[in-house]
Parts: C-alpha cells; sequence; structure tokens
C-alpha cells in the first residue's frame, strides 16, 4: 500500500505493481508475464534460506534490484516466486522528476550490467508503455492536475534508463552524478563492467 501522504503518482504505481490478486510465478510464466515473472520487491520479502545460500545469495556488486537478480537466479533454477496481496506493508516514495531520472539511471546500470535477465526474461518496453497508459487513466480519473508532472516525469525515466544502459560511455564523474546511489561508484572499474551472473 502507498504511504498515507503518498502522491497521486506513487498512489498509481503501488495499484499498477502491486495486485490483489495472489500468484505464484515459475519458468512456465515467462511466455505470458515476461520480466514480470522475476518482479519482486525487497520491501516487503522473504526468501527461503537453503535456495538462497544454494544460489549464492545476492550478487556482490549491484547497484540496485538484488531482488530482481535474486527471483531471476532462483526461476532459472527451476523454484517458484509467490507474491502473496493479503500480506499488507505501507511502502511509496514521492520522487521528483530528478530522483526518478536518477533511480532510472541506476536501472539502466543494472540491466547493463546483468543483460541475462532481459534475454532469459524478456525487455520492460511494453510493460513501460502499458504503465503510462494506465497512469494517465488514473489521473484523468483522480487527479488530472497532476497528468504534466506525470509527463515529465516519464520522459526523466525514460532519459534515465537509456543513458544508464550505456553509462561505459560517459565519464565516471557523470556517472555518479546521474546516480541515486552514488557510493556505488566509489569502486566501480570499467574493466569490471563484464556480465553480473
Amino acid at each position: 500500500l502507498p504511504h498515507k501522504d503518498a502522491n497521486p503518482l506513487a498512489v498509481h504505481a503501488r495499484k499498477f505493481n502491486y495486485s490483489s490478486k495472489s500468484i505464484v510465478k515459475s519458468k512456465a510464466d515467462i511466455e505470458k508475464l515476461g520480466i514480470k515473472t522475476v518482479f519482486m520487491s525487497n520491501s516487503f520479502a522473504a526468501y527461503r534460506r537453503s535456495v538462497f545460500e544454494e544460489l549464492s545469495g545476492f550478487p556482490e556488486h549491484t547497484i540496485l534490484a538484488e531482488d530482481m537478480f535474486m527471483a531471476a537466479k532462483m526461476i532459472q533454477a527451476g523454484y517458484k516466486v509467490a507474491y502473496c496481496a493479503e500480506a499488507v506493508v505501507r511502502h511509496s516514495h514521492n520522487y521528483t522528476p530528478r530522483e526518478e531520472f536518477q533511480r532510472y539511471f541506476d536501472t539502466g546500470v543494472f540491466h547493463a550490467c546483468s543483460p541475462w535477465i532481459q534475454r532469459d526474461f524478456g525487455g520492460a518496453g511494453g510493460e513501460g508503455f502499458r504503465f503510462v497508459k494506465s497512469e494517465i487513466q488514473f489521473l484523468l480519473k483522480n487527479a488530472p492536475f497532476w497528468i504534466p508532472r506525470a509527463l515529465l516525469t516519464t520522459f526523466a525515466k525514460f532519459l534515465g534508463y537509456k543513458l544508464g544502459k550505456h553509462w561505459q560511455s560517459l565519464p565516471l564523474s557523470t556517472c555518479r552524478y546521474f546516480s541515486m546511489y552514488k557510493s556505488y561508484w566509489n569502486n566501480i572499474q570499467y574493466s569490471s563492467s563484464k556480465e553480473i551472473k
């Protein structure tokens, strides 16, 4: 659930990403769900310890999305990932367009460093379009004055993600400036940009 002070964009993001229906996802769902097969949130998650350790846990050096990374490893290994809609927690962010740019820059960096996830589970392009369409419909009905902000935020996300996907072409100082998680760049080396798997 969104926090009680969540703005309309944050409220919609929770409604779009967190269904009111529980689901158990496996390899069999990849064709239908694509990248959503491995959608996961560490804000309220539990892992079976034996499986977590068997698969070597979270990667040592990832900028974010260690939850998606782990879910993808579990699905690949033949395990299932469950989403329990009845388990409730408040979690949302009232990000500014600048903060969304930074977050999506980092998301692009994550996908650039772990391309096997999109290769094996599909990209987020179609899902992104569905999100924007759903967001506009939600705002038209509930908060039409937020539509310009939503459009600006969408552009910021898109630009941030595209730049993040090509972070290796940017100076390290620029990457640090664009990033939400600036400490990630303290130990990064371009030579260590091989795929994290």
